[in-house]
């Protein structure tokens, strides 16, 4: 299936209205500099950009200096890529929240990176657990991955996060093994 240029002119031009009315709104907001993923120019992940939330946890959404990216917080405290190389199968950590599935990866003690798993293009989330639960980025960032079409999915998830009021319910499952 191609993609009509008028429907892609449509796209790019949806999302710098879009980054241009979230400049209008955040006004006295610092704009963060994040290295664009990849595939950030995927049409996908204008889909994606279009759906994120104003606000993860206590952290309101600001500008940033990429395409395919978005940063809540000042400091940075959750940072979010679309575009990146999507994982192949994978003995890591296999996160289920709102029907998307996410690798969880710690980096250190205070930073955990998420990598949606199953869709193309991936979405990599890093976020300071000081300051935000990784359950309340991955529920919030949920509705707008979903924009990318799930192609595979892991065989079963080491916790499934639902959604709740407080999103703190979380039930134990099985080791992972990533269908591939």
């Amino acid at each position: 299936m191609s993609i009509n240029s008028g429907d892609r002119r449509a796209r790019v031009r949806n999302v710098l209205l879009a980054v241009l009315g979230l400049g209008l709104i955040s006004g006295c907001a610092s704009t963060a500099t994040v290295e664009a993923a990849p595939d950030a120019a995927n049409p996908d992940c204008a889909d994606v950009m279009l759906a994120v939330p104003e606000v993860i946890g206590d952290h309101e959404l600001r500008p940033t200096t990429s395409q395919g990216t978005a940063v809540w917080g000042d400091p940075s405290e959750v940072v979010m890529r679309c575009g990146v190389v999507p994982p192949g199968p994978s003995p890591e950590h296999c996160v289920g929240a709102d029907g998307v599935d996410w690798l969880a990866l710690e980096e250190d003690e205070q930073t955990w990176r998420l990598v949606t798993y199953g869709r193309d293009p991936a979405v990599e989330v890093l976020l300071n657990l000081d300051q935000v639960a990784s359950s309340t980025a991955m529920l919030g960032l949920a509705p707008a991955v979903q924009q990318v079409e799930q192609t595979r999915a892991c065989t079963t998830t080491d916790q499934d996060i639902e959604q709740t009021e407080d999103a703190q319910d979380v039930q134990e499952g099985e080791a992972i093994e990533p269908q591939g």
